[in-house]
């Protein structure tokens, strides 16, 4: 992966061209967060793109995986169901110790929320929080629809996973699962509003409305 440190908040930026397995991702990601427990790496935040599979939170169940799905399914640390990752979906791990921040999940993940929110903004979207329902939503025909993912997990106050932004995959992979546990609304991504915006256009906003 490439590294670019942002040396203003001590952050180390991280992405790649290829896609990394998602096995390989949860342990580099693992590796990373006992580094930082352990105070010998900095904070990180890795911009991923995986292939095509699924994965289950820990509350995820299986059954929200239909037998038609002819992807993989991995079970995940982080919090929440079932999603989907893959080529076209902006996936960011945000690794930050908190005990040098705040010890406040919910304002943690109301950071996560605001700073896909910004992304969105700047796309001309309205992004908006939904009570009860984790991730973030847009309004289409009339109907809510999910464009944003967000599953963490939280280890001695020291963050992993985060959350993964629909850029242009494929809404189609979505048939095959409950989302989140949520059948009755939609999936949709910038290029299903009409915004053809590139990875890289993504990461710059990203870089740009980082809130930490």
């Amino acid at each position: 992966m490439r590294t670019s440190p942002n040396t203003s908040n001590l952050i180390e930026w991280k992405s790649q061209k290829e896609w990394i397995s998602y096995p390989e991702a949860l342990n580099l990601m693992e590796q990373h967060v006992k580094a930082l427990q352990d105070q010998k790496a900095c904070e990180s935040i890795w911009l991923i793109e995986h292939p095509p599979l699924y994965t289950l939170g820990s509350r995820g169940q299986e059954k929200d995986v239909f037998p038609s799905a002819k992807f993989p399914t991995f079970k995940s640390g982080r919090g929440g169901q079932v999603t989907y990752h893959g080529p076209g979906q902006r996936v960011v791990y945000v690794m930050l110790d908190l005990n040098t921040r705040y010890k406040d999940l919910k304002r943690y993940v109301f950071n996560l929320e605001e700073w896909i929110i910004l992304v969105l903004r700047h796309f001309d979207i309205q992004g908006e929080r939904r009570e009860g329902r984790i991730g973030i939503w847009v309004q289409k025909k009339g109907k809510d629809h999910k464009i944003a993912a967000i599953g963490v997990r939280v280890q001695k106050w020291v963050t992993s996973h985060g959350f993964a932004l629909n850029v242009d995959p494929d809404l189609g992979a979505y048939k095959d699962i409950i989302p989140c546990g949520l059948s009755q609304y939609g999936i949709t991504s910038l290029q299903d509003l009409g915004v053809r915006a590139s990875m890289s256009e993504v990461d710059r906003i990203l870089r740009q409305t980082c809130p930490f």
